[in-house]
């Protein structure tokens, strides 16, 4: 336990030297923790502890999806509602049969694993991409476009991944399309229907105190409580936690002060409260991934490889944006060429693709190459797309004077 506690004091101590490191030379603080972690391990094999499903899943998704959805304006979301849930929907699954087609017929990989593959590396991450717009200052619709279509995307992924592993271990072989639709609306609707009574139990339980100490502790049993709760029934964990954030984020943050549920003090711990819980998730998670990228091996599976999946990757992002934006361009949606550059490049993976990674089953075919692909195209997406999205979002305009 003492040497568990050491290392993770250890790990927060390095993230906040990279933290302020980042801020002073203004580069990506994300990037700055997967290389220093990397670093690290190549220096000293034992530092800090190691990614595994339930840490990423119990500890680090809840809060950072529960922030993002905190700040989100559901007015905003349906103004843009045709468009986000089509690159959302329609465009994970693109994604998801583009990627598995390419790595059946270009990679030789068994269809299951192919497929399984395809829905976990769908999910654009959140996490990474949100952090990079903060760092960088962009607001306005793009980054609403931006981190609204990855947090949906999440749970697009999520869901998709549940039914192709289904299919890949056979449970779901014998089902009909219908049972299939059945199946998805189930987990779909039953996280949002679980988000959204969690969130509310917790609104109504808040609407009785002014304690603004309850009043955070509520936003946190919402944030955990919805999380856990859909896992364990198993419906969608994802969309649990940001349908409970959504709510509680409209009818408190973002309401005018007199007909919110939280008191004046308690909003702006609130705020405070989970824009730090985010910080200390983002620190610990992206610190973790360049520790265990460091030690994944790469070379016994050839990087001919990765850099053949890194490839079937982006190409598959550019099948999910630029078409399925193209019918917009003419409407009240549409989303400009640049806009759509920054859709492309901004389609970051990050800890929820790792985590599903992480749970396959060792007896699933070609498990220990996912897994490896995997982190392949994370650290190349943390890193490089990292790195170079400051220069994209100032050749399209979005960093003009910065």
């Amino acid at each position: 336990m003492d040497e568990h506690l050491t290392k993770a004091v250890a790990s927060l101590a390095i993230a906040m030297i990279v933290a302020i490191v980042a801020r002073r030379f203004k580069l990506p603080y994300t990037v700055g923790l997967v290389i220093v972690g990397a670093v690290m391990t190549f220096t000293r094999p034992d530092f800090g502890p190691h990614l595994t499903h339930d840490f990423i899943f119990d500890l680090i998704l809840p809060p950072l999806l529960f922030e993002a959805a905190l700040t989100l304006s559901w007015r905003e979301l349906l103004r843009d509602s045709v468009p986000l849930l089509t690159l959302a929907g329609l465009g994970t699954v693109v994604s998801a049969a583009a990627v598995a087609f390419a790595c059946v017929t270009l990679l030789h990989w068994p269809a299951p694993s192919a497929l399984v593959f395809g829905a976990l590396i769908a999910a654009t991450d959140p996490v990474a991409i949100i952090a990079m717009f903060k760092d960088n200052g962009v607001k306005g619709r793009l980054r609403l476009l931006v981190e609204s279509e990855s947090l949906l995307n999440d749970g697009a992924a999520a869901v998709l991944f549940v039914m192709a592993l289904a299919w890949a271990e056979g449970h779901g072989a014998g089902q009909g399309a219908g049972e299939i639709v059945l199946t998805l609306g189930r987990i779909v609707l039953g996280g949002v229907a679980i988000g959204a009574l969690v969130g509310g139990a917790a609104i109504l339980i808040a609407m009785g105190t002014t304690e603004h100490l309850i009043e955070v502790a509520l936003t946190t049993i919402a944030a955990f409580g919805s999380f856990l709760f859909a896992e364990h029934f198993h419906f969608s964990g994802v969309l649990a936690c940001v349908t409970a954030g959504l709510m509680m984020g409209n009818l408190g943050l973002l309401r005018e002060e007199n007909r919110s549920y939280l008191s004046e003090r308690g909003r702006e711990f609130v705020h405070s409260f989970w824009e730090y819980a985010a910080f200390l998730a983002n620190s610990m998670v992206f610190l973790m991934i360049g520790v265990d990228v460091a030690s994944t091996p790469f070379a016994e599976y050839g990087f001919a490889l990765i850099f053949a999946v890194i490839g079937i990757v982006l190409a598959a992002r550019a099948l999910t944006v630029y078409p399925l934006s193209a019918p917009f361009l003419p409407s009240r949606w549409r989303i400009s060429f640049g806009e759509q550059h920054v859709l492309w490049w901004g389609g970051l993976r990050g800890a929820l693709g790792l985590a599903l990674a992480l749970s396959l089953p060792d007896e699933l075919p070609m498990r220990d190459v996912i897994v490896v692909a995997t982190f392949g195209v994370v650290a190349f997406s943390i890193v490089v797309q990292g790195l170079t999205m400051p220069f994209l979002l100032r050749a399209v305009g979005v960093l003009k004077g910065r």
